[in-house]
């Protein structure tokens, strides 16, 4: 067996020396880079002979007094029971206390060993086992912690590598697929935006290449760099804290281990982390929760996100504003408002493009299946697992995908959106129903993206989070549902009649869109047996239910997202007619969009991107930001360009032939849709309140009220009702201006 490799050096080398001789620049000494990091402004002087002496009365010491230096108000007095190694640089010493949390601890420096730091004014360390190079801001509390140390080689979570060191070193965080095919170097301050389109690029090495690059022009590859702890932090109860950069005004309570972190905190949001936590080469953006037991390790945490509850996350990105709970997560890119709250949900190598919420039972993603670990999964925004649901690598889901409890033996191929995806077991059949959330639940919908606007605590929002469940990515999903729904009809139609024409894909979109727009289609439709090819891995059929109704209501609201942005486009450019409109509107085509990061974009845009990184024209991560902000600001005329774009498709409008008949049915069907999704968001949660099942475990409506509030009362329909009434007459005026006359009620 080996030993331990225990290195004997002279106590008069404790302290001194923390930059190698062979990694020193010439004409520097070893505190060059910490004098740089070093802001406080606080002018330094030796101690006097007479706090030399106080200090030594006070049972302190240090290998030379000489190397201790203070400010004018240090108070010598206020410093007990501390060994000293290296250069000590103390600020205000005031005899006061600092208060935080029911903390009451006097300001000083008790009972530590202290190691070549600079500490700020009028802080507290008490109990500090081992405090070793680390720059300590004004009024912080260092109370009761074993091991508080930076290596010389510190890099404080970013996967970068320092002088001397070999390349094998650097901490790749392996995101979407367990086999590091899809690695990338995380970096403080690294968005969703980023994380994607560094691991989903990955056939362009040049584009790679500069994504490395972008990374380490960021840092500096010197040795000698300082832990930091910013002013009004407080550390508390707590063993090991390594190689960590912490904010201002954080909490750290009860950790165990935190190590190779950046830890961001301060006015754009504090992060707290409490008892039992283990961190290890991670980046924990502003604002960030982590408590009880939490293990992370080569992770991201992006601002204001939750880790909770004995929570595991390993090789995984975390968006912003997400909570995960008790569960496994593993090689995952998640992005933002996730929500993951059970102790036996897995998660792992998995592309989950937000607002997504995972259940109970849930276990997304096995590669048992295959002959490596290579498996994946991509999952569009508003993916919900139900209870006990398993999935099986490689599996894909169009947007707001919902599955209900079951175990799914083969790999997935969902590409009709807001589904609601089961299985018959009596029938041995995987069973889809398109459009389900609009039928059956449109108070959830409706209110999730209400809830994700609402609890976006961002305050630096560089990318423009997009959270309407109607946008340019899941319209243009109900366009090909439609012509997927449409060949699926004419198919069964064909098939039923024995028709050679089974096999012609147009003739049988030809007959599906017949069938699915004739009057008492759905009569004919129902009678048929409608399967999705390519749907599951799997030899059992996959049967498409409630098709006519589905393709009708991917209409109505493909019409809604169209005829709403175009009373944007009336009331932006101030038209007054149907002559002022057509002259303002031209043939806008329909693109295709890219989830990047939770920021949708044009794919030519997300192409124009990519080529100016591999050009040089953006040569940097904040040029790369600055990109996300600047396309932001023009994502509402974008929007409403493809709005009316899918408008225009939709009912094959040539905007210049136009007249005021057909302008009026348009605003009259846009009222229809949002009186109906209001009376749905009502109708979808009244079913709460007279649900039998439900309303058995309370022995009365007024024990029901008491404790599920009332129905009349619930804020959010409430909003929906009065949003319908401004609606209403924001519709009324524009109608009077266009066409003279008042909106039918």
């Amino acid at each position: 067996m080996p030993e331990n490799n225990i290195q004997k050096i002279p106590i008069q080398q404790l302290g001194y020396h923390f930059i190698p001789p062979e990694y020193l620049p010439k004409g520097k000494n070893e505190y060059y880079l910490r004098d740089a990091q070093n802001r406080s402004g606080i002018e330094y002087r030796r101690l006097t002979a007479y706090e030399i002496e106080a200090l030594v009365k006070n049972r302190n010491t240090s290998d030379d007094w000489n190397n201790i230096l203070v400010s004018d108000a240090f108070n010598p007095e206020l410093v007990k029971n501390c060994k000293f190694f290296g250069l000590v640089r103390i600020g205000k010493l005031e005899p006061i206390c600092l208060n935080f949390s029911d903390l009451t601890i006097p300001v000083g420096l008790y009972n530590s060993i202290i190691i070549s730091c600079d500490i700020g004014d009028n802080v507290v360390i008490d109990n500090v086992n081992y405090l070793s190079h680390f720059i300590i801001g004004n009024e912080c509390i260092l109370a009761n912690i074993n091991e508080m140390v930076t290596s010389n080689h510190a890099k404080f979570g970013n996967g970068i590598v320092k002088e001397g060191e070999d390349e094998a070193i650097r901490i790749w965080m392996e995101i979407c697929n367990e086999n590091g095919g899809r690695s990338v170097i995380p970096f403080n301050g690294m968005l969703p935006g980023d994380a994607y389109l560094w691991s989903k690029y990955r056939a362009d090495s040049e584009l790679l290449q500069q994504f490395k690059n972008f990374t380490e022009k960021q840092f500096n590859q010197k040795r000698g760099y300082y832990g930091k702890v910013g002013s009004r932090t407080v550390i508390k109860n707590s063993a090991i804290l390594k190689d960590v950069w912490i904010g201002e005004d954080a909490y750290i309570k009860g950790a165990n281990k935190l190590k190779n972190l950046t830890i961001n905190s301060g006015k754009e949001g504090q992060t707290q982390i409490g008892e039992g936590c283990e961190l290890v080469n991670g980046i924990i953006g502003f604002g960030c929760r982590i408590f009880y037991g939490v293990k992370a390790v080569r992770f991201i945490m992006a601002s204001h996100s939750q880790l909770k509850y004995g929570a595991r996350l390993i090789n995984s990105y975390l968006g912003n504003n997400a909570t995960i709970s008790c569960c496994e997560v593993l090689n995952s890119l998640i992005f933002p408002a996730h929500e993951q709250h059970h102790n036996n949900s897995f998660l792992c190598a998995t592309l989950l493009m937000g607002q997504s919420n995972i259940a109970a039972g849930a276990t997304i993603g096995s590669n048992h299946n295959s002959r490596g670990p290579d498996g994946e999964m991509v999952m569009g925004r508003g993916f919900w697992p139900g209870l006990c649901v398993s999935l099986k690598h490689n599996s894909k889901f169009a947007s707001y995908t919902i599955l209900a409890k079951g175990d799914y033996p083969a790999e997935l191929n969902i590409t009709l959106p807001f589904s609601l995806v089961s299985i018959d077991n009596e029938k041995n059949q995987l069973l889809i129903m398109p459009a389900y959330w609009f039928m059956y639940n449109m108070y959830a919908l409706a209110r999730n993206s209400w809830k994700y606007i609402d609890r976006d605590k961002r305050t630096e929002k560089i990318q423009y989070l997009e959270y309407d469940f109607l946008a340019p990515d899941t319209v243009n999903e109900m366009f090909e549902g439609i012509s997927t729904l449409e060949y699926c009809v004419g198919k069964a139609f064909y098939a039923k009649e024995n028709n050679e024409l089974y096999n012609n894909h147009k003739a049988c979109i030809e007959q599906g869109r017949e069938l699915l727009n004739k009057e008492n289609g759905d009569k004919i439709i129902d009678s048929l047996e409608i399967i999705l090819p390519n749907a599951e891995n799997n030899k059992r059929k996959t049967i498409i239910i409630k098709a006519f109704k589905a393709y009708h209501l991917y209409k109505r609201m493909i019409a809604y997202y169209g005829i709403n942005y175009l009373l944007n486009w009336i009331n932006t450019n101030a038209l007054n007619s149907v002559s002022d409109l057509k002259k303002s509107l031209s043939n806008f085509e329909r693109k295709q969009w890219i989830n990047v990061g939770g920021q949708l974009m044009e794919k030519t845009t997300v192409d124009k991107l990519l080529q100016q990184i591999k050009s040089g024209k953006i040569s940097s991560w904040e040029q790369v930001h600055q990109f996300y902000e600047k396309q932001g600001t023009q994502y509402k005329i974008e929007k409403t360009k493809h709005a009316l774009a899918a408008l225009t498709e939709l009912y094959q409008i040539n905007w210049q032939t136009i007249n005021e008949s057909f302008i009026q049915k348009l605003f009259e069907e846009v009222l229809s849709t949002k009186s109906w999704i209001t009376e749905q968001i009502f109708l979808s949660r009244e079913k709460d309140y007279t649900n039998p099942y439900r309303k058995m475990v309370y022995d009365s409506d007024a024990e029901m009220d008491a404790v599920m509030g009332k129905l009349a009362d619930n804020s959010f329909i409430k909003q929906q009702n009065n949003e319908l009434k401004i609606f209403k007459s924001t519709l009324g005026l524009i109608s009077q201006k266009m066409l003279k006359q008042p909106m039918k009620a």
